[in-house]
C-alpha cells in the first residue's frame, strides 16, 4: 500500500499493486472501462445452470475453464486490491463464489474488473486531516440478488468525518421475504459494526461519539427499527436483527433517511451506470492523485 501525503491528509492506493497485476494478465493494451461490472450481469454457476432447460446450450456457449488455478490466483489478488478500492467491492464478491468451478464468462468479468482498473490505477483513500470526530454509516441491501440462491446482498460503509474507515459488501445467510426485511438485516449487520468501532475508538480514548447517525434508503425499514411492536411483517425475523431497536433507544445509533441516488452504499451492492458510479466514488472520498 502506497501512502501519499499532504495538507489534505493522507491517500492510501495501491497503484503500483494494480499495474502488475494488469500487466501480468496481459491488458497493458487492453482497452479500458468505465465500470467494474457490466450492468445487470447474471453470473451462475455451473450446477445451477444444468437445471435450467437449455442447459446443454449454456455448457457450448459458457464452458467450464481449465485453468481453475489462475482463475482463483486472479481473484485473490483482487481481494487483496480491496483494501483501498471499495469500489471493487461489489465485483469482487461476486467472482470469489465462483472459486471452485470457474466458467468463461466468469474469467471474462474477471478481466473487465482489470480494464475498469486500467483506467485510473491510482484510486485510493484519503484521510482527511480536516474533518471533524464524528461518526456516520450508511447501509443498503439488493434484495434476492443472487440468482441461484434468491438471498439478499448487504452493503455498508462507515465514515469518521469525511475519511472512509469501513465497508463491506457480503451476501445475507438467509433468504428475506421483502426488501424491507433485507434491508433491516444491513441495517443490523452495519450496526454491529458501529458498535465494534466505537468500542475501537474508546480504547484509543477518544469518546462523546453517541448518538451515531445510520443512513438507509428504506423507509419501512426504517419504521421496523423505530416501532418495537411486532407484526405480520417481522415476526419470522431473527431476534439478532432486533439490536438496531434496542440500540436506537440507548442512544447509540439515530436512524436517518436518505435518498437512494445519494446513498453511497449503492455502489457496494449493486452494479451502477458510469455517471452514478463515479458520483457515489467521489461521495465516498475516493479519489485519484495522479
Amino acid at each position: 500500500i502506497e501512502v501519499a501525503r499532504s495538507s489534505l491528509g493522507l491517500v492510501l492506493n495501491q497503484r503500483k499493486y494494480a499495474l502488475e497485476l494488469i500487466s501480468e494478465a496481459g491488458l497493458s493494451g487492453g482497452k479500458p472501462t468505465g465500470t467494474p461490472i457490466e450492468q445487470n450481469a447474471k453470473l451462475t454457476t455451473i450446477e445451477y445452470d444444468a437445471g435450467t432447460s437449455d442447459s446443454k446450450k449454456a455448457a457450448e456457449n459458457d464452458p467450464k475453464i481449465d485453468d481453475v488455478a489462475g482463475y482463483q490466483r486472479l481473484v485473490g489478488r483482487l481481494i487483496y486490491l480491496t483494501i483501498t478500492r471499495p469500489d471493487i467491492s461489489y465485483s469482487v464478491q461476486i467472482l470469489s463464489q465462483f472459486m471452485h468451478a470457474p466458467k468463461q464468462s466468469h474469467m471474462e468479468a474477471a478481466l473487465r474488473v482489470l480494464r475498469y482498473l486500467k483506467n485510473k490505477p491510482g484510486l485510493g483513500i484519503l484521510i482527511s486531516s480536516r474533518s471533524e470526530m464524528k461518526l456516520t454509516a450508511y447501509c443498503d441491501s439488493d434484495w434476492a440478488a443472487c440468482p441461484m440462491s434468491r438471498k439478499s446482498l448487504t452493503g455498508f460503509c462507515v465514515k469518521l468525518g469525511d475519511s472512509l474507515v469501513s465497508w463491506k459488501t457480503k451476501k445475507q445467510a438467509t433468504v428475506s421475504r421483502s426488501s424491507a426485511e433485507a434491508e433491516y438485516r444491513a441495517m443490523a449487520s452495519a450496526t454491529c459494526e458501529i458498535i465494534w468501532i466505537l468500542g475501537l475508538l474508546k480504547d484509543l480514548n477518544v469518546k462523546g461519539l453517541e448518538p451515531v447517525s445510520l443512513f438507509c434508503d428504506n423507509k419501512a425499514a426504517l419504521h421496523i427499527a423505530a416501532n418495537p411492536i411486532y407484526h405480520e411483517r417481522t415476526k419470522h425475523i431473527e431476534i439478532d436483527c432486533h439490536l438496531i431497536r434496542e440500540k436506537v433507544q440507548q442512544h447509540v445509533i439515530k436512524t436517518e433517511h436518505i435518498q437512494t441516488q445519494e446513498q453511497p452504499a449503492d455502489i457496494l451492492t449493486k452494479a451502477l451506470g458510469k455517471t452514478q458510479h463515479q458520483y457515489l466514488l467521489h461521495k465516498l472520498g475516493v479519489l485519484n492523485i495522479y
